[in-house]
């Protein structure tokens, strides 16, 4: 059903996509209702399909990011071994799926979206400060853009209270297809955590695959090839 849920509002497109099955749990529709996808996307918003939004960059299909969301919901949620789950946005992009990350790790939670180009690191945190609630995210710190280079992921110190908890990342999000799965990210990845990465199946980049990344409690590492896509190269940023 992929590509068939556009609507006319963001209530009909969220609609459409649980009806289908590509949002199953319910805390990430809640989390699709709160985040108007027009404060993202540069034109008809609520089409299932991506769209680009410059800087040789796109913001992906809704049902693109359904999918993700669904791959990595289980360790976005507090609990006692992770009372504020980390979570590393890499390709922020239009910073749409950062602001759907940050509605599900609750109240103590951090997101980081990371972009390598200043003009669409700039895009994200502008785009979230088009609501009410965006603008609460940033202010009190619980999102924040960097920029960086994604393949190298992010050291992120800890934060007040975080000490025992270690500074890894509970959920990796990568918005852009790499040559491989870059083992500076796996090491990065809490333990348990889970990495959500499209990866070049060949060297001509031509045929991508996206891979649900598990790392257990004890760091046993389970990959799972979820289906073939297509996406902007994880790469150095233009000239």
């Amino acid at each position: 059903m992929a590509w068939r849920c556009s609507g006319g509002s963001n209530e009909q497109l969220v609609e459409n996509m649980w009806r289908s099955g590509l949002i199953t749990d319910p805390r990430a529709k809640e989390a699709f209702l709160k985040v108007d996808r027009a404060h993202y996307a540069p034109h008809s918003p609520y089409e299932d399909s991506p769209q680009y939004i410059g800087h040789e960059a796109t913001i992906s299909a809704p049902h693109m990011h359904a999918m993700a969301i669904e791959n990595v919901m289980p360790y976005l949620k507090p609990s006692a071994t992770s009372p504020a789950p980390r979570v590393l946005d890499i390709g922020s992009g239009s910073g749409y799926l950062t602001h759907l990350l940050a509605e599900l790790v609750g109240e103590k939670g951090l997101v980081i979206g990371l972009e390598h180009i200043p003009a669409l690191r700039q895009i994200g945190e502008d785009n979230m400060r088009k609501s009410t609630e965006g603008m609460k995210l940033l202010d009190t710190g619980k999102v924040q853009f960097r920029l960086g280079d994604g393949r190298l992921g992010l050291k992120e110190p800890a934060r007040a209270g975080e000490e025992d908890h270690g500074t890894d990342w509970d959920v990796i999000h990568v918005g852009a297809s790499a040559k491989e799965l870059h083992k500076t990210l796996l090491d990065q990845l809490k333990a348990p955590g889970c990495m959500f990465i499209p990866v070049d199946d060949d060297e001509s980049g031509v045929m991508q695959s996206v891979w649900r990344i598990s790392k257990d409690q004890g760091g046993k590492v389970t990959k799972k090839n979820i289906c073939g896509v297509r996406y902007v190269k994880l790469t150095d940023p233009p000239i």
